[in-house]
């Protein structure tokens, strides 16, 4: 029989074979782990060939849409619908009077109401009464005073109403009678009216591309009933100079393969000869009702450098002289674009676009007189706002609030309190009080303007205040303006509400390049990282509370996707390649920076994403738990705080968080949208959501 050993040898044994086995089962994960990780190679590298090979297939598909858009221009065109002076009046519908609560009567107090309280006695039971009578008047006087209180609000908001609807009523009749004056004109062939009505048909027109230009000229030769017009044809680059796309495998990457000189200048050409088909199209439609149009002399024209002297000016393409019955006779839908504007209306077209050989034009619209620019001319039809004068700009914008409406009147230039106009909007409930600040600049509005228009308003008990610029807020102007009486107008905005209201204004040149902002001096980037612009920019200070060590990151983004992996920005690629995102060294209290120029941002972006994970060195088995307190600091280059932004908390079980994302507007300024998405996978899962291939 055999005895279990109990002494050294025995314990030795047994810790060698508890190591063994160690080993073995080391070695068999290794083994397992290897073969999982080959697996997932194969499976990333197909998964990236496909993303890829999609994406090339993608943009290619885009550039054969863009082309398609191209070809079928005049057939697109013709199916919009024609212009005509009813689309242009106005109903004479007014809001009805709402007033709300003050509709309501004050309910009366009745006398069965007040009951004697208490009174064992006679003389106790005489004592409640009286008092219960005391009662009664006493809320039957206040009642009938808030009756009185609310019958002379309620005729006083009548009253107001009825100014506002007669305003109103009598802007609209204004309109109307201002449109059928010009039709009126263009029956009688009167030579202004004929330019404003055709000129508003092309500039309203919705059969133009987005991005298609707009600039005209024109006049009127009534004698022979014929429209001479210059119109701007867009430039060469709009044809794709690119014609598929392909990706190569073998060196990742996306070939590019040019479109033949030879089809640029084809399709050219082709989109040339729809346009001008197109602009005689519009024109004669629009003249159904009214037959003042018996001819329309029209010039194409680029507006580019001259290739024989260099200057900037307009270089003919094309021109053609249209007769109605001729033009009358064409099947558009299926005519040539070419050989219809060449052969069948015997117009000339340039036969080298790509090097603007100009053509001889007909008839000019300066031969005739009465010249009329709607679009992009010279300053007497259209004025531009940067170069009008100061009283003159106040003075314009109080007519825009006039002709929304309201009262409106411009300040004494001394002691107005920062007011540069005082409104009244007489509308019930909504109305009010409002002052109006005026800043006509071409860098964007710093948000201390908007901090001083939110004291003027507490100041002088306005109900609102508005700041009207020609230029653009940034998102800590946004920011601070969320929540309070403030509106803020923006350049574009301006503009656009000018011409709905039937006033005029611009915004420069549009020929001329803006001025550069002057360079500014920006906080030392983090080691690596490209210089920041030299233009307007902001830093993000990230603050939190608690020890949990985090990786803050930016994401460069078309809606949730991120535009490539060089505009992720984090630990190991520390800003974007035109270095309008970049980390930074952070400043007490901020725990981490991030530097961002919005104007610099990539046109095709529409949002800045921010967002925080935990480190794994720091910290492998940490959640965002301790992610609390959470801020988001805006400064401006010298690290002046210009508003602050409240991110949600972290959660447990997730080790990365979305805090937020800037988001481009329409007209070119950035809100701030609120985040709170949380990622249980770490960083990795996030960027994944947003489109980013982690290897």
């Amino acid at each position: 029989m055999s005895r279990r050993s109990t002494g050294l040898v025995g314990v030795w044994a047994e810790a060698q074979r508890q190591q063994q086995r160690q080993r073995e089962a080391d070695d068999r994960r290794r083994r397992d782990q290897a073969r999982q990780a080959q697996a997932y190679q194969r499976r990333a590298a197909q998964d990236h060939r496909q993303y890829r090979q999609a994406e090339a297939r993608r943009r290619t598909d885009e550039l054969d849409a863009q082309v398609a858009a191209l070809q079928g221009l005049l057939a697109e065109g013709c199916l919009a619908p024609a212009f005509t002076a009813a689309a242009l009046l106005r109903a004479e519908d007014v809001q009805p009077f709402a007033p709300g609560p003050l509709a309501q009567p004050v309910t009366m107090p009745q006398p069965h109401q007040y009951q004697a309280q208490g009174g064992w006695t006679a003389g106790r039971r005489a004592q409640a009464e009286a008092d219960a009578r005391a009662r009664f008047e006493q809320d039957w006087y206040a009642a009938q005073a808030a009756e009185a209180r609310r019958v002379e609000q309620l005729e006083a908001y009548r009253r107001e109403y009825d100014q506002w609807a007669a305003a109103q009523l009598s802007e609209v009749r204004r309109h109307n009678a201002g449109i059928t004056e010009v039709t009126q004109g263009v029956r009688r062939r009167d030579p202004r009216s004929v330019v404003e009505y055709f000129s508003a048909a092309l500039y309203a027109s919705t059969a133009w591309p987005e991005g298609f230009p707009r600039q005209l000229s024109a006049a009127y030769d009534a004698p022979a009933g014929q429209l001479v017009l210059d119109w701007e044809l867009p430039g060469y680059d709009i044809v794709p100079a690119v014609r598929s796309v392909r990706y190569v495998a073998a060196s990742d990457e996306d070939k590019e393969t040019a479109r033949p000189a030879t089809q640029c200048r084809t399709l050219y050409r082709e989109t040339v000869a729809q346009c001008m088909l197109l602009v005689l199209h519009e024109l004669f439609a629009a003249d159904s009702e009214f037959g003042a149009l018996e001819s329309v002399a029209l010039n194409g024209f680029v507006d580019a450098h001259d290739p024989a002297t260099g200057r900037q000016g307009h270089i003919p393409l094309a021109t053609v002289m249209a007769p109605r019955p001729v033009f009358g006779g064409l099947h558009l839908a299926q005519v040539d674009p070419v050989s219809c504007l060449t052969e069948a209306l015997r117009g000339q077209l340039t036969s080298r676009p790509d090097q603007l050989t100009a053509v001889r034009p007909g008839r000019r619209p300066e031969d005739i007189g009465d010249r009329v620019v709607t679009h992009g001319g010279d300053g007497d039809d259209e004025p531009d706002l940067y170069t009008m004068d100061p009283l003159v700009f106040e003075s314009l914008v109080a007519e825009l609030f006039r002709a929304m409406g309201m009262q409106a009147v411009t300040t004494q230039r001394s002691g107005d309190g920062g007011v540069d106009v005082d409104a009244l909007d007489p509308a019930p409930i909504r109305g009010g009080k409002i002052v109006v600040q005026v800043k006509r600049y071409r860098n964007t509005v710093p948000p201390t303007a908007v901090r001083d228009l939110y004291g003027t308003v507490q100041d002088t008990g306005a109900n609102k205040g508005v700041l009207v610029t020609t230029s653009k807020f940034g998102p800590g102007s946004h920011t601070f303006a969320g929540g309070k009486p403030l509106e803020l107008v923006s350049g574009t905005e301006l503009v656009d509400l000018l011409h709905r209201h039937g006033l005029r204004g611009r915004l420069g040149d549009p020929r001329r390049t803006p001025d550069p902002a002057p360079p500014a001096a920006a906080p030392a980037p983090a080691p690596g990282a490209p210089a920041a612009p030299t233009d307007d920019y902001n830093v993000l200070g990230m603050s939190w509370s608690g020890d949990v060590a985090l990786d803050v990151c930016a994401l460069v983004c078309t809606g949730n996707r991120v535009l490539d992996d060089d505009h992720f920005v984090f630990y190991n690629n520390p800003s974007t390649p035109d270095g309008s995102v970049g980390a930074l060294a952070a400043a007490p209290p901020d725990k981490a920076a991030i530097r961002v120029s919005f104007d610099a941002l990539p046109a095709r972006s529409d949002r800045l994403v921010l967002v925080a994970a935990i480190d794994p060195e720091a910290d492998p088995h940490a959640d965002l738990t301790g992610f609390t307190d959470a801020r988001i600091r805006l400064l401006d280059p010298a690290l002046t705080e210009l508003g602050v932004l409240d991110v949600s908390d972290g959660r447990p079980g997730e080790t990365a968080l979305v805090l937020g994302s800037f988001r481009r507007r329409a007209n070119g300024d950035w809100d701030f949208v609120l985040g709170g998405k949380g990622y249980p996978g770490g960083l990795v899962q996030l960027v994944e959501d947003h489109g980013i291939e982690v290897e």
